[in-house]
C-alpha cells in the first residue's frame, strides 16, 4: 500500500509538471470554485485511480466546470501528452547499447504500440469533440469507446511481451514504469467517456 501510494504521488507530480508548462502563461489564472473542484473529486472516484486523477485533472478546474464532456476531453488530452512524453522515453530506452536481439524485438514492438495507442488516442479525441449531444451520437460515442479501448490493449501489450519473453534489467523496468503511467490516464479517460455516454 506504502509502495502504491509512492507510486501515485511520484506519477501525479511528473503529469503535474508536464501539463503544467502546457498550459499558455498568464498573469494570473482564474481560481476555481468549490464546485467545479468538489465536481472533479466525486467524478475521480468512480475511477480506478482517485488519487492520480484529481491530482491530474483538478488544475483544469477552471475550464472543466461540471462538464461531463469536457472532463472526458482533458482527460483525453492529458493521456495523448503523456503517450507522446512517454513515447520519447521508450524510443531513448531502445537506443541502449547492449541490449540483446531479444531485447531488441520486444522494445522495437514496443514502441509500435506506442504508436497505435498515440493515433488511436488522437482519432477518439477528435470524434468526442464533434459530439454535442451523446444520446443521438451513439455510433460516433460507440467509436470512441472503441479507440479509447483499443489504445489501452495496445499499451498493455507492450509490456504482455516483456512478461512473456522473461525480459530483465532496468531498460525493461524503466519502459514499464512509461507505459504503466499511460495505462492508468487511459483507464481514468475511458471512465469519463462511459460516463459521458450515459449523460443526457
Amino acid at each position: 500500500m506504502e509502495g502504491y501510494r509512492v507510486y501515485v504521488f511520484v506519477l501525479s507530480l511528473a503529469v503535474f509538471l508536464l501539463f503544467d508548462q502546457l498550459r499558455p502563461c498568464t498573469a494570473a489564472r482564474s481560481v476555481p470554485s468549490q464546485a467545479n473542484t468538489d465536481y472533479i473529486k466525486s467524478s475521480c472516484k468512480a475511477s480506478r485511480y482517485p488519487d492520480l486523477c484529481y491530482n491530474s485533472l483538478q488544475m483544469y478546474a477552471t475550464e472543466i466546470k461540471t462538464s461531463p464532456k469536457t472532463l472526458a476531453l482533458t482527460a483525453l488530452n492529458v493521456t495523448l501528452e503523456l503517450t507522446k512524453q512517454s513515447q520519447t522515453g521508450v524510443n531513448r530506452l531502445a537506443e541502449t547499447r547492449g541490449l540483446s536481439s531479444v531485447e531488441n524485438k520486444a522494445m522495437g514492438d514496443c514502441v509500435k504500440q506506442l504508436k497505435a495507442t498515440e493515433k488511436e488516442l488522437q482519432s477518439s479525441k477528435s470524434e468526442l469533440a464533434l459530439i454535442v449531444v451523446p444520446a443521438n451520437s451513439r455510433l460516433q460515442i460507440s467509436n470512441v469507446q472503441t479507440w479509447v479501448s483499443a489504445a489501452l490493449t495496445d499499451a498493455s501489450t507492450c509490456t504482455d511481451d516483456f512478461a512473456d519473453r522473461k525480459l530483465n534489467g532496468q531498460v525493461e523496468i524503466d519502459t514499464a514504469n512509461y507505459v504503466k503511467k499511460v495505462e492508468s490516464m487511459i483507464s481514468i479517460a475511458l471512465t469519463f467517456i462511459n460516463s459521458y455516454a450515459t449523460s443526457s
